[in-house]
């Protein structure tokens, strides 16, 4: 009898932890992403210089061209297909990415939209709940992140998120290119930012979804401003290194950030 006892009690046990697991969900904020008003903005992550800018003639397979980070140019040359159509137009000249033609690069200008200090090429408020669920599953799982990334961000993603009260509004970049996310205005959940393999390909996948065509995704227009009631953040994220300096406008965005883990 003791012995059927002690096979119950393991039995429900077993199963208590099963629960827990099952019921374990992103870690927060982003688990109140599926119910938040989310907004997605395509950004521009790098502006050079007007001395700097790429020239017309086409690379040569693997050269770097000057003036424009490292960075982003092996980013553009190994990136998933999907994932290349966030290099802004013309900042790589032709024949960098096979089969894509580059356009003039917006010139720089003083008053252009801007998500945190990065100017916005498209937008998009993110109305799929299950959208906003994979967004919030894959951000706020700590498997999906490593400790090896870039030493930089240039952001090609913006996403800003607020629950429904309007109680809170969290703003996060993210850089292929470097390959890590950056909390802007909040604690960063995880012992790391760097982005896995897996995060990537995922994150690939749900991209072109979150601009419907003629929102931003593509060649689309940069849009007149944020949406209402969001202004683009002008601040440092918090617990990273500070930039030495903001760049002026026309100047190359990024740089070395650091971003901030969890201890």
């Amino acid at each position: 009898m003791k012995a059927l006892n002690s096979i119950a009690v393991l039995g429900v046990g077993i199963s208590a932890l099963a629960a827990a697991g099952c019921a374990s969900g992103p870690s927060a904020p982003f688990d109140v992403m599926k119910n938040a008003n989310v907004t997605a903005y395509r950004l521009q992550n790098y502006e050079p210089p007007a001395q700097a800018a790429p020239a017309a003639a086409a690379a040569q397979p693997g050269a770097l061209i000057p003036g424009i980070p490292a960075e982003i140019q092996q980013w553009a040359q190994a990136a998933l297909p999907g994932l290349q159509q966030l290099i802004p137009p013309g900042l790589l000249p032709p024949g960098m990415i096979p089969g894509q033609p580059a356009a003039a690069t917006p010139a720089p200008a003083q008053q252009v939209p801007r998500f945190v200090d990065f100017r916005i090429l498209g937008q998009s408020p993110v109305l799929d709940p299950k959208l906003k669920e994979k967004l919030g599953d894959l951000f706020g799982d700590s498997d999906n992140y490593q400790a090896d990334h870039q030493n930089c961000m240039y952001p090609e993603l913006g996403l800003s998120f607020s629950p429904q009260d309007g109680s809170a509004r969290y703003d996060m970049l993210v850089s292929f290119s470097c390959n890590q996310v950056n909390a802007v205005n909040f604690a960063w959940p995880h012992k790391a930012a760097g982005m896995s393999p897996d995060m990537v390909k995922k994150l690939s996948e749900i991209v072109p979804n979150l601009f419907p065509a003629g929102t931003g995704w593509g060649s689309a227009p940069p849009p007149a401003g944020p949406p209402a009631g969001q202004q683009p953040m002008q601040q440092q994220p918090m617990q990273q290194q500070p930039m030495q300096q903001q760049p002026a406008m026309g100047q190359p965005m990024g740089g070395q950030i650091n971003v901030n883990t969890a201890q």
